[in-house]
């Protein structure tokens, strides 16, 4: 059985970790950022960094302090290597931004309650942004949402890692009812049909390879005479 302590990844040193609070689409509260620095300075924590989910990353940390660490963050844990939603990041979109058009950060966080509790066959990022400009990193997420003036838009797997890919839009002008039962469905699929371990992009990918051949072969066996 493994020793591996649950929310915490072992360092390049093979002797600290780091630890990622949850934080909904990267909106913290003043009292969240006081408390952060209060326990990063009570148990000397060398690096916080931002990471590319909105999230902090409190990094080296030792074995024995974890628990005592997250007992006084008083935060949820962050997934960072589970298999299963990992984070949902949001632009601010209409919430404050001029060009804006559609409420990306309320969207973001109604899609991190719904489906954060979700096991997967792989970890799953989701991207919400308020407008074309796609702040929210819409277009390489396993699944973007990307907010127009007509409505919402899809699009399935995106990758920004070693092997990456622009995402593929499945739906466009949408309402927020549709765009949320759409992206149940959408993980579902995923959920019950991909590999484990197979990232969305990949999925996606082999998806539309086999889609591909079976219309090509389709037509090609009704065209014989």
């Amino acid at each position: 059985m493994s020793d591996k302590p649950k929310g915490a990844i072992l360092q390049r040193d093979k002797e600290t970790y780091a630890i990622v609070p949850r934080i909904p689409v990267g909106l913290v509260t003043p009292e969240k950022l006081e408390n952060i620095a209060k326990v990063a300075r009570k148990y000397k924590i060398p690096i916080i960094k931002i990471t590319s989910g909105q999230r902090f990353a409190l990094v080296g940390i030792k074995k024995d302090d974890l628990d005592n660490i997250w007992k006084d963050l008083d935060m949820d844990m962050g997934k960072a290597t589970e298999l299963c939603l990992h984070y949902v990041q949001a632009c601010p979109g209409t919430a404050v931004c001029k060009f804006g058009v559609q409420d990306s950060l309320g969207l973001g966080v109604e899609i991190e309650k719904l489906f954060s509790g979700i096991d997967l066959p792989a970890k799953v990022k989701i991207g919400v942004s308020g407008c074309h400009f796609s702040c929210g990193e819409s277009f390489v997420r396993d699944i973007g949402i990307l907010g127009m003036k007509k409505g919402w838009t899809l699009i399935v797997g995106g990758n920004s890692g070693h092997r990456a890919r622009i995402g593929d839009i499945l739906a466009e002008n949408l309402s927020k009812d549709e765009i949320i039962d759409l992206t149940k469905k959408v993980l579902e699929y995923y959920k019950n049909n991909a590999k484990k371990r197979e990232r969305m992009a990949r999925f996606v990918h082999f998806v539309l390879i086999f889609c591909s051949l079976h219309f090509l072969f389709y037509h090609t066996c009704l065209s014989v005479p």
